[in-house]
């Protein structure tokens, strides 16, 4: 009887990677090790989350030009005896800002606006160090996959210059204005919920390689429209808090009795981000089309949009609805601490899923 069963084709000189092979053994413990390098990921974006919301704190507590030294190294200690105090508290009295508002300050009532700074700062040293050393750690024993680790390699000098453009947003208020440039604040936050995408993007890659078999282009369309109106939301709340805007017009939805302020076409194009009342006026606008549009898309997508998609789209639905009562609560009510902070929170978790609902509706 004649054997008909054909050995497989190959093309000559490919390679395929198999497990009793040395580059098969490896791909195989990278795969392996996938959940393990996601769940460090998130814990990384956790971090990041944590980061955004202590800052939006230390900016609050008006707290971010109380440290004028940016020592990378040495900047993980803090003041430890009166001597080291005395020092830090005469080099804060020097700035602009003690001089115009605080001089008013003693030593203990500096040493509450420090801690919100030097939280700020270790926090994220701490968290290149949560990135950095798992990075090396599975780099050495070859539980990352090849194509990963230029990526992972790239977000960490992100997160450096990250770090290098804090330091450069505190030194525009350290000169004449005891105010941060606006501009460099939004800068600053921008990279942060870039760094805080792209960690939740790679992570959730890990945890589900393959895409969706069948998604229809409108989706994927829509799902980066909202995805794109949630980061312009944020980055126009970039300026409110870059120009205290949030501490005028404190009535919603009218801004001193008109919808539109008053001289809001005079002010030309810098005033759409130097003006106050253009600047509020602008966040809460684009925040009210970013709701109707994310809760048009969530109710449209949700009966086509495919299994994996529709608990995001869910939860986007929720937090939007969350994050506009906390935004008016928190004009209403002139800008506490708490409930800033929690809207900073409500902004950062809102992001988060509108990633977590543009990645599920990948082609």
């Amino acid at each position: 009887m004649t054997n008909t069963t054909s050995a497989p084709t190959r093309t000559p000189g490919a390679r395929t990677p198999d497990a009793r092979t040395p580059d098969g053994r490896a791909a195989d413990k990278a795969a392996r090790a996938r959940p393990w390098v996601a769940a460090w990921l998130l814990a990384t974006a956790a971090m990041v989350a944590a980061m955004v919301v202590i800052g939006g704190i230390t900016r609050l507590t008006e707290s971010g030009l109380s440290m004028v030294e940016w020592r990378p190294l040495m900047g993980w200690i803090p003041p430890l005896g009166d001597a080291d105090w005395e020092r830090v508290f005469a080099l804060y009295r020097q700035t602009p800002e003690f001089r115009v508002h605080n001089a008013w300050m003693t030593l203990a009532d500096f040493k509450t606006i420090f801690f919100w700074e030097y939280l700020h700062r270790v926090w994220g040293r701490l968290i290149g160090v949560v990135f950095a050393v798992p990075f090396l750690a599975f780099l050495a024993t070859g539980r990352l996959e090849r194509a990963m680790a230029p990526r992972l390699a790239a977000l960490f000098v992100l997160g450096a210059l990250q770090g290098g453009i804090g330091w450069w947003m505190v030194t525009s208020g350290l000169a004449d204005e005891p105010q941060v440039s606006p501009y460099r604040l939004a800068t600053h936050l921008s990279m942060a919920f870039l760094i805080l995408g792209v960690l939740l993007w790679v992570a959730l890659d890990l945890l589900s390689p393959q895409p969706p078999t069948r998604v229809a282009p409108a989706l994927r369309r829509g799902a980066t429209a909202v995805l794109a109106l949630v980061s312009l939301t944020v980055l126009a709340g970039a300026f409110v808090a870059g120009t205290d805007a949030g501490y005028a017009y404190n009535t919603f939805p009218l801004m001193d009795g008109s919808l539109v302020p008053a001289g809001y076409w005079d002010q030309g194009f810098a005033g759409l981000f130097e003006w106050v009342p253009a600047v509020q006026f602008n966040h809460r606008w684009i925040a009210v089309t970013t709701a109707l549009v994310a809760l048009g898309f969530s109710h449209w997508a949700g009966r086509r949009a495919p299994e994996p998609a529709r608990l995001p789209l869910r939860l986007l639905a929720a937090l939007v609805v969350l994050q506009v009562g906390l935004g008016i609560a928190t004009l209403l009510l002139v800008v506490p601490v708490w409930l800033g902070a929690l809207h900073q929170a409500g902004a950062v978790a809102l992001f988060s899923a509108a990633v977590w609902t543009r990645f599920n509706l990948r082609g």
